[in-house]
C-alpha cells in the first residue's frame, strides 16, 4: 500500500474521493465543495435520509459530472467529538467499502475531520495504522489463500501545503509502526510446531538484512548453563526444543558510548504449564505466550524503518514449557543467575523464571533503562480485561513516560502498584522467594518477583496477557504493545 501527501484542490481531483459528513446535516469543507460541484448531490443524500451523518454510515456515489468515479461519503458523528477509537473504526469501515470496489487510488479528505484532543499528525498516522490493520490477514498455512483481493494500491492524504512536512512524518511513522505490528502478529500467529525458540532466533538474525545498525547474537543452553541461568533452563527441561536467547543490538546513537534502552520479551513459544498442566480448553492459545518477544521483534522492525538515533537492544527470551520425565517440578529450588534462590510452587508460573535470569543477563549492557514485556499473568486479564496492558515500575518518571506513550499511541496501559508489602506473599521457608504469591494481587506479585532482579538499573514491566491476542471469532494476535513501545522510543529522541 502506497501513501502520498498532496496539497490538491478537490476541483482538480479525478477518480475516487472520501469525504465526511456530520450529524444535523453538517458537511465538511470537502463535502461542501463537492456538493457545489455536483449540483447538490450530497445535500440530496441528507434530505432523503440516505445518510444522517452518524458514525459508521457509508454511501457510495457516482458523480461523472464532477469528474469523479466514486465518492465515498462517510458519517462522522457529531462534529468535534470523534474520539480515537471511533475514528479508527471509521477508517476501517471506509477501507472495507473502498476494497469492495475496483478503485486503485483514493483521495482521503477525512484529514479535515477533527479527533478529540488530536491534531493532523494523529489523524494521518492513525489512518495509516488502521488501513494496515484492515489489510492484515494470516493465511500462511492455508492450502487455499484468502480471496479478499483488493485493487486499492494508493491512498492520497489531502492537506494544506503548510502541513506537508507534518503529514509526511505521520505517514512515515505510521507505516513503520504498521510494519512492526504486522511482523509481531505474523510471528505470534505462527503455530508452535513451526515457531519454536530456534525460529525466533532465525527471525532475529534476518533483521541484519534490514539495516546496517543491527547486530544479532544467540545464546543456546550450553552458554546459558555456563552463565548460571538455571531458572531459565529449568523451564526448558521438559522440551526437546532447545531454549535460545536472541540478542538484537541496534546501534545508531550519535554517541557510540550512549547507554542503550533494553527491551526484554518473554518468548514462551508454547506453554502447557509443565507438571502443573493447564486445562485442555483453549490451550492452543498458549502459542501466544511469546507475545512479549513478538512485540519486541516488531519494535525492532519498526526501528529499522525509522532509523531513530538511539541505541536499543531487543532480547527475545525463547523457551518452551512442557511436561515430560525431565521437566522441573513443584517443590524444586532453583539458583538463579543472580545467586538468589527460588522455590517452585507452580511450574505454570514459568515466565518470571525465564525473565528473572534474562533481566540479570542484560546488566552487562549497562542499560539506561530496561522494559520487559510479557504475557505474564491471568490475574492481569482479570484486573484489566483486554483493553489495558498492566504497567509496573518503581520509577515514577519512567512509568509516566510509558503512560504518556500509551495515551498518545492509543495503545492503552494502566499502572498497578509495586509496593514492598507485596514481597510478603513471596516468602518461602526454604528459599529466598517462592515463584508465586497466591491469588490475591497475582499480577502485582509477579511484577514484584521480577523487581528483585532489577536493582542495578531503571526498570518497568508490561503485562500484556490481556492485550496480546484476541479470542473467539476474531482470534489472533493484536501486535500490542508495538505502538506503545515505538512511540516511547520516538519520544526519547524528542
Amino acid at each position: 500500500m502506497k501513501y502520498t501527501v498532496k496539497s490538491t484542490a478537490l476541483s482538480a481531483v479525478t477518480g475516487n474521493v472520501i469525504v465526511g459528513v456530520f450529524e444535523e446535516g453538517k458537511l465538511s469543507l470537502a463535502a461542501q465543495t463537492l456538493d457545489q460541484l455536483s449540483q447538490g448531490a450530497i445535500s440530496q443524500l441528507i434530505r432523503t435520509g440516505d445518510i444522517k451523518g452518524k458514525q459508521g454510515e457509508m454511501v457510495t456515489l457516482r458523480l461523472p459530472n464532477a469528474n469523479l468515479e466514486r465518492v465515498f461519503v462517510v458519517g462522522c458523528g457529531k462534529q468535534g467529538v470523534l474520539n480515537v477509537r471511533q475514528y479508527k473504526q471509521l477508517i476501517k469501515n471506509t477501507i472495507q467499502a473502498v476494497k469492495a470496489t475496483n478503485a486503485e487510488q483514493v483521495y482521503n479528505f477525512l484529514t479535515e475531520v477533527q479527533i478529540s484532543d488530536r491534531d493532523l499528525y494523529w489523524n494521518i498516522r492513525f489512518a495509516v495504522e488502521s488501513v494496515a490493520e484492515s489489510f492484515y490477514q494470516f493465511d500462511h498455512f492455508k492450502s487455499k489463500k484468502s480471496d479478499q483481493h483488493s485493487a486499492l494500491q494508493e491512498m492520497v492524504f489531502v492537506v494544506d501545503s503548510a502541513q506537508q512536512t507534518e503529514a509526511e512524518t505521520a505517514v512515515q511513522q505510521g507505516q513503520a509502526i504498521g510494519l512492526g505490528v504486522r511482523c509481531a502478529k505474523d510471528v505470534a500467529n505462527c503455530p508452535p510446531n513451526v515457531c519454536n525458540p530456534a525460529y525466533l532466533a532465525e527471525q532475529a538474525k534476518k533483521l541484519i538484512e534490514k539495516s546496517p545498525h543491527f547486530k544479532v547474537s544467540v545464546l543456546g543452553e550450553k552458554e546459558m548453563a555456563e552463565l548460571g541461568m538455571n531458572a531459565y533452563l529449568a523451564v526448558s527441561q521438559g522440551s526437546q526444543n532447545e531454549a535460545q536467547l536472541s540478542i538484537i543490538e541496534y546501534r545508531n546513537h550519535p554517541n557510540p558510548q550512549a547507554k542503550p534502552i533494553v527491551l526484554v520479551g518473554k518468548g514462551l513459544t508454547f506453554d502447557a504449564g509443565g507438571i502443573s498442566l493447564k486445562p485442555a480448553a483453549s490451550m492452543d492459545e498458549m502459542k501466544y505466550d511469546m507475545g512479549g518477544a513478538a512485540s519486541v521483534y516488531g519494535v525492532m522492525n519498526a526501528l529499522a524503518e525509522l532509523g531513530l538515533p538511539l541505541n536499543v537492544i531487543g532480547v527475545l527470551a525463547g523457551c518452551e514449557n512442557l511436561p515430560d520425565g525431565n521437566a522441573y517440578r513443584p517443590g524444586d529450588i532453583l539458583t538463579t543467575m543472580s545467586g538468589l534462590t527460588v522455590e517452585v510452587l507452580n511450574t505454570d508460573a514459568e515466565g518470571r523464571l525465564v525473565l528473572c535470569d534474562t533481566l540479570t543477563y542484560v546488566e552487562r549492557f549497562d542499560p539506561e533503562l530496561v522494559i520487559d514485556v510479557a504475557t505474564l499473568t491471568g490475574a492481569c486479564v482479570v484486573a484489566l480485561g483486554q483493553h489495558n496492558s498492566g504497567l509496573m515500575s518503581p520509577s515514577d518518571a519512567l512509568a509516566n513516560q510509558l503512560l504518556s506513550a500509551a495515551k498518545h499511541s492509543a495503545d492503552n496501559a494502566w499502572r498497578l502498584p509495586l509496593g514492598e508489602e507485596y514481597q510478603e506473599q513471596l516468602k518461602s521457608r526454604f528459599a529466598d522467594f517462592a515463584n508465586v504469591g497466591g491469588r490475591d494481587g497475582g499480577a502485582i506479585t509477579a511484577g514484584v518477583f521480577l523487581s528483585n532482579f532489577t536493582k542495578k538499573y531503571e526498570w518497568a514491566h508490561l503485562d500484556i496477557a490481556g492485550t496480546a491476542w484476541l479470542q473467539g471469532a476474531n482470534k489472533g494476535a493484536t501486535g500490542r504493545p508495538v505502538s506503545l513501545l515505538t512511540q516511547f522510543l520516538i519520544d526519547q529522541v524528542k
